[in-house]
């Protein structure tokens, strides 16, 4: 039996996000604890999951804030590393209309770009049922070749394998680096959450279903994929098949900062609860129509990794 339902490596960090304007006309920010990963934890910690946080922070204040946040949401941090020399990384996040959102990451380097491979610890992925990345920690060294050996970890394990591109495009060292680690990650995962830019980045295609096509033919150990595309919804593409299921309406969304991780945290979920074989149509329909809805709860939310919703808040959306 695994003891751990999912365990995830990479960033985790502060993102100081827009919240008004002063008496002086100065922008007021808010330290929200983020970073995709431990964002998609946080949501599998509310459903009830048992998880594990592999990844580095500064041995600072920020550091010490997110540690803890990890550990009040439920997530176990034995894997948690801190550097003494190399400060947590920041991220500032600029709302855009309807919700949108840019970044600006001060993060050169940043404590997380810093985890080694001799930091991490092989028998928490192979006490878990999933792995799951990104691919912030394949911009730079040495935290590449920590993801590497982490993913090979699990493949030896049999254990499935969740990938999310999260393509932060000024994160690159060129926009070529990121499509040849985002296709190593593509190579190597089982499960896909991919937005529809990342699709058409990776592919050319704005067309959802001949984007997919062409991932799922250059990626044929993709089992399940999984495409989120704003107020159009989802979009689930499994064993030849396309599940389709529209947005939730949202009136007044704040902004969308961890709405991706939310949807990704709650697929996995689904799958761990059915598995990845035999799905039916019926049961990929609910998985997506949950994760759309617990994705629009977060985006009428300030930040990501505590504003994720409880699972009785999303089964009434849903019930309504």
């Amino acid at each position: 039996m695994k003891k751990t339902d999912v365990t995830a490596l990479g960033e985790v960090l502060i993102d100081f996000t827009e919240n008004g304007i002063d008496g002086a006309g100065n922008p007021v920010l808010t330290a929200n604890p983020g970073g995709a990963p431990g964002n998609v934890l946080a949501m599998l910690a509310k459903l009830g999951r048992k998880c594990s946080f592999i990844g580095k922070v500064g041995r600072d204040d920020f550091g010490d804030f997110l540690a803890e946040t990890l550990e009040n949401a439920g997530i176990d941090i034995a894997g948690l590393a801190r550097d003494r020399k190399v400060h947590t990384t920041l991220a500032f996040v600029h709302t855009h209309e309807g919700g949108e959102r840019s970044f600006s990451f001060y993060r050169d380097p940043g404590a997380d770009m810093m985890l080694t491979g001799e930091e991490v610890d092989e028998s928490l992925i192979e006490n878990s049922r999933i792995f799951h990345f990104g691919t912030l920690s394949l911009t730079d060294e040495p935290c590449r070749s920590a993801t590497v050996k982490a993913v090979a970890a699990a493949k030896r394990a049999g254990i499935p394998v969740s990938f999310d591109p999260n393509l932060r495009e000024n994160l690159w060292e060129s926009l070529d680096l990121a499509k040849k680690q985002i296709s190593w990650g593509l190579d190597r995962c089982d499960i896909l959450k991919i937005s529809d830019n990342e699709l058409e980045f990776m592919t050319g295609e704005s067309d959802f279903d001949k984007g997919a096509g062409i991932l799922l033919k250059q990626h044929p150990g993709i089992s399940f994929m999984s495409l989120t595309a704003g107020e159009q919804g989802s979009i689930a593409y499994y064993r030849g098949r396309r599940i389709y299921v529209p947005a939730v309406e949202v009136k007044n969304p704040m902004e969308k900062t961890g709405a991706g991780d939310t949807f990704c945290a709650c697929v996995l979920n689904g799958i761990l609860d059915l598995g990845l074989d035999g799905l039916s149509d019926d049961s990929v329909r609910e998985i997506l129509r949950f994760a759309n809805a617990a994705a629009s709860v977060v985006i009428c939310r300030k930040g990501a990794l505590k504003s994720m919703p409880e699972r009785q808040e999303i089964e009434r959306l849903l019930d309504h």
